[in-house]
């Protein structure tokens, strides 16, 4: 009986195998699950809530194959290849807010849409940047502009031979003190010139710097923001406007916020009919202390608050100096493309655990994102 048995379902094992083979179908083995990581045993970047952004047309971005990237090699040359290598900044601080030199590739994971994607490139390579100090020169920072000039020097103090500056004051207008150079005497006499007008510009001066100074220039690129973050003029731009700018961008976004509420409160009490209040109540100085945290956020940079800093603002730009300098960079090649004007959502992992790791959580697919080595 047991014989019998024995050959019944060795017959059965093998009508199933041929009638398989027959069907045109393959036996596809069970996957060997994927272990999960215990989450104590790293540290990870963190999402942002997903936004509301706005539609945008077919032809403002070019289709994601046609676009060529500058992909950095193993060496010091620089390949340029038909394909798009994400390159994603990162920063990595203990939890007393040291920054965390040393790590490899092996210590980090990348994640696109919850995949874990094959990192392609890594480097922590000190390369030249481009920055757009962007300074408010509204009445509400008068208080501070002698403060500000004098952190300004010292942040270009702080900078290597080839990294290159454009210096850029807003009131009610929008103005180029100098266009990007290395020339430190010009940088420091653009700086003296910043002057005070009417007005605040805040969202147009974002929006200007990103499109028409830092859009076509290559490489690292990042914005120091002086501002208490109270638009009060601008007409073609917005909060959300430029909030999808900036998230579509390969530019680092630092800004540095002063709070100038009670000096303008005690300002309008003691010049009634002469100041106007339009843009100084507490609920707008909310509003542009969470427009400062999203800009910073939705980028990658971080805010800087002189008053919590020991040493004041020149330690703060102390600070994004070194940052831009010691960022690493992660590079890697999406396994599925998306569509144009699809939102990817990124996650960066660090194998180690009890640290902040800070990298923009999105990108933008045939926006300009993907060249920020």
């Amino acid at each position: 009986m047991r014989k019998l048995l024995n050959s019944f379902l060795i017959i059965l094992a093998a009508f199933a195998a041929t009638a398989s083979a027959q069907s045109g179908r393959k036996v596809v083995p069970t996957p060997t699950p994927t272990p999960v990581q215990d989450p104590a045993t790293y540290s990870e970047s963190k999402a942002l809530p997903t936004r509301n952004r706005r539609q945008r047309t077919p032809d403002a971005q070019a289709p994601q194959n046609e676009r060529k990237t500058e992909t950095p090699s193993t060496g010091d040359e620089v390949l340029s290849v038909d394909t798009d290598l994400i390159t994603v900044p990162v920063s990595v601080y203990d939890r007393s807010g040291v920054y965390v030199s040393g790590l490899t590739k092996d210590d980090f994971k990348i994640f696109e849409d919850g995949k874990e994607q094959k990192i392609e490139y890594f480097g922590t390579a000190d390369k030249p940047f481009t920055v757009v100090l962007l300074l408010d020169t509204s009445p509400s920072a008068e208080y501070e502009i002698e403060e500000i000039q004098t952190a300004s020097r010292a942040f270009i103090d702080e900078l290597k031979p080839d990294d290159k500056v454009i210096v850029i004051e807003f009131d009610g207008n929008v103005h180029v003190l100098t266009e990007a150079t290395n020339d430190r005497q010009r940088l420091y006499k653009a700086i003296s010139k910043a002057d005070f007008g009417s007005g605040t510009s805040l969202y147009e001066a974002v929006n200007f710097s990103l499109k028409k100074r830092l859009e076509n220039i290559p490489g690292r690129k990042a914005i120091v923001l002086f501002t208490d973050g109270v638009d009060t003029t601008s007409r073609k731009a917005t909060y959300d406007s430029t909030l999808d700018l900036a998230e579509e961008s390969d530019t680092l976004i630092f800004p540095i916020y002063y709070n100038t509420f009670s000096q303008n409160q005690a300002r309008i009490r003691g010049s009634v009919g002469v100041f106007s209040p339009v843009g100084t109540s507490a609920e707008e100085y909310a509003v542009g202390r969470k427009y400062l945290v999203e800009l910073a956020a939705y980028t990658g940079g971080r805010v800087f608050k002189p008053d919590a800093v020991p040493g004041g603002l020149a330690a703060a730009f102390r600070g994004i100096a070194i940052e831009l300098r010691l960022q690493y960079n992660i590079g890697y090649i999406p396994s599925d493309h998306g569509k144009s004007g699809q939102q990817k959502r990124i996650k960066v992992r660090v194998d180690r655990p009890n640290l902040a790791v800070r990298a923009r959580d999105s990108y933008i697919v045939g926006a300009s994102s993907t060249s920020n080595q």
